[in-house]
């Protein structure tokens, strides 16, 4: 699907108090009467279930939103990253540029892999608090010189339909006839790397930054969405990969990683999406073109199971033959699949639809609209894979984004989503194509983690909040293990002010809340609102147009049977029941992605390319990462 990393802009956080106001109910959009609101509940006594902290976490953040907002986890993925080679400092573009080799600038290539982009990303996050998620190769390539080359030299394998704009030996592997160049030699670009491979890399950052138990790399990412490597690294891995490579790879590479460093923590299979739960890389491939009926062929030498079902059941029987673990995370990538959800685009009916979009991440009740034209339900339905096939496995989405995060609409969606996380239980997420520091998406990471700036952050115990319409009020709260505090999140996605009644059970009798409010009246700002009183556990509050207002009552103002209840240690209870689900139809990659092999990335230069400050800016690209 096409996908836009935003620019990193310089923007200046401000805090304002206001001091004559007559208190939160005074934000209300000015000369819009606000109508009446859904009702919205707290009980502190239920629901309870750690919130993970690994769930604010970004792709590439720009550094000084990273150190800003003391990011918990930085992921290194994308496409370049699966074939990244540590010791020459040097990645391969795939179908995101022309295939091409391309190695990083670095001041000192002479002594490398010190000095590498990777160490310099996994060393700033060291000193940021960060951990790192490093993605290693499953694949079994890497580039085998720090000279940039090709994978379809025009002068070798004759005239394409494009070419690299820099360099024009390098084309995009489609001849002028529009049919696939195929019997190239992947040793144009690239040199085999399997599990050693892996291990001395893994070998070398724990001599480098400690291993996972003393501070260094706590994760590793098993690759980056493998079952669609026949089309975006189709150079070197021409043929979807099946169950059985996938295995196979999976238990050489995630044991090589655990007898090096047994502490490192390991993220996969990493699909691209709604059918790698289903489908192989190889039933992928032959049912982008083929009729492959229900049970395509990769599946059926595999008694029909799904891949995502028969992975997960696969690794949980080489644990229990071996005693190790090789999977701790059980990850996959979702983005809105909507028109237009995940892009720029912002006119009226997108800004709607991607309010709505995020109901895809847990709601049985919503219909996903688009060609999966079904529930999706992606977390309680990973949740569920685990639970019946692999228990124990955490689970993470290591992509994801519901665009135009420059905008109020994209900031509320991303301030939602995240409120989604922590209460269906996620244990790990990190954000494809962060915001700018001044960006609202960027906002919305602080109404999470330092609404106040001073630091201050959501709770870390999910408890139990409840809004008669969650799809135009969302409400989500949580209690602060450090201090006791209640907070509580509430997300007005309509053009209206909305004047609703709040219940919170387990507050004093007389109660006050501070306010934090952040939203269209003032995109630059969260602005510190007059205290909010609640009498009886109750209030009637009005919430501004398109805001995100945020409640904090300190222990002092919690009845004192819930103020000093222990930080929750638990996982989420189970949620509601998930439908049995279709793959979708067979070409759903293709619909998803515009990928016909024919088009590559443009709009930037790899050349200019530095991945430890921020990534690229794409321009319709039309390929994933």
């Amino acid at each position: 699907m096409p996908r836009k990393a935003l620019a990193v802009v310089s923007g200046v956080l401000m805090f304002a108090g206001i001091g004559a106001a007559a208190g939160a109910a005074s934000a209300a959009s000015a000369g819009s009467a606000a109508v009446a609101g859904p009702t919205l509940s707290v009980g502190l006594t239920a629901g309870r279930h750690a919130i993970s902290r690994d769930i604010y976490g970004m792709n590439f953040a720009p550094a000084r939103l990273e150190s800003q907002l003391k990011l918990p986890v930085v992921r290194w993925g994308g496409n370049a990253t699966t074939r990244y080679n540590y010791l020459l400092d040097t990645a391969n573009h795939a179908s995101d540029w022309y295939f091409e080799n391309i190695p990083n600038t670095v001041k000192n290539p002479a002594v490398l892999p010190n000095g590498s982009t990777a160490d310099q990303f996994i060393g700033r996050n060291q000193r940021d608090g960060a951990d790192s998620i490093i993605t290693v190769p499953l694949i079994g390539w890497t580039p085998q010189s720090r000279a940039q080359a090709c994978g379809f030299s025009v002068a070798k394998y004759g005239a394409q339909q494009s070419t690299d704009p820099y360099d024009s030996d390098c084309g995009n592997g489609v001849n002028t006839s529009g049919q696939y160049i195929t019997g190239n030699n992947p040793a144009d670009t690239s040199r085999r790397a399997g599990a050693s491979f892996v291990a001395k890399w893994v070998g070398y950052l724990d001599s480098k930054y400690g291993g996972a138990a003393a501070g260094g790399v706590r994760f590793y990412q098993l690759d980056n969405e493998p079952d669609i490597w026949f089309a975006t690294h189709r150079d070197v891995h021409p043929a979807g990969a099946t169950y059985s490579e996938m295995l196979s790879k999976t238990e050489k590479v995630a044991a090589a990683i655990k007898a090096t460093d047994p502490a490192a923590q390991t993220i996969g299979p990493s699909g691209w999406g709604w059918s790698s739960l289903f489908y192989s890389g190889s039933d992928q491939q032959y049912c982008a073109s083929h009729s492959c009926g229900s049970v395509p062929p990769d599946a059926a030498r595999h008694g029909g199971v799904p891949f995502a079902a028969w992975y997960l059941r696969e690794l949980r029987a080489y644990q229990q033959q071996t005693g190790v673990r090789l999977l701790d995370y059980f990850d996959n990538h979702w983005y809105p699949q909507e028109a237009n959800v995940d892009t720029e685009a912002d006119d009226p009916a997108t800004q709607a639809l991607r309010l709505r979009s995020t109901r895809m991440l847990w709601d049985p009740h919503y219909v996903d609209q688009s060609w999966i034209n079904q529930p999706v339900m992606a977390i309680p339905r990973m949740k569920q894979l685990v639970a019946q096939n692999y228990p124990g496995t955490k689970v993470a989405i290591t992509e994801y984004n519901f665009g135009a995060l420059d905008k109020i609409d994209g900031g509320l969606a991303e301030a939602d989503v995240l409120g989604i996380f922590g209460r269906e239980g996620l244990d790990l997420a990190t954000l494809w194509g962060p915001p700018a520091f001044s960006d609202p998406g960027a906002f919305a990471f602080r109404m999470y983690l330092d609404y106040d700036g001073r630091g201050s952050a959501f709770g870390d115990t999910s408890v139990r909040a409840v809004s008669s319409a969650q799809t135009t009020l969302a409400i989500y709260a949580a209690q602060r293990g450090s201090d006791g505090a209640l907070t509580a999140i509430v997300i007005n996605k309509t053009h209206h002010a909305l004047a609703s009644p709040l219940a919170v059970t387990g507050l004093a009798a007389s109660a006050t809340a501070q306010v934090f409010q952040y939203g269209q009246a003032d995109p630059t700002a969260i602005v510190h609102l007059p205290a909010q009183a609640f009498h009886n556990g109750s209030a009637t509050v009005t919430f501004p147009a398109y805001s995100i207002t945020e409640f904090v009552v300190p222990a002092s103002g919690l009845a004192a049977a819930v103020a000093h209840l222990p930080r929750a240690t638990s996982a989420a209870a189970a949620s509601v029941p998930v439908p049995a689900a279709r793959p979708g139809p067979a070409d759903g990659f293709l619909r998803a992605t515009g990928f016909d092999g024919r088009r590559v990335a443009g709009g930037w230069n790899p050349k200019a390319w530095d991945p430890p400050a921020v990534r690229p800016a794409w321009a319709h690209q039309a390929t994933v990462n």
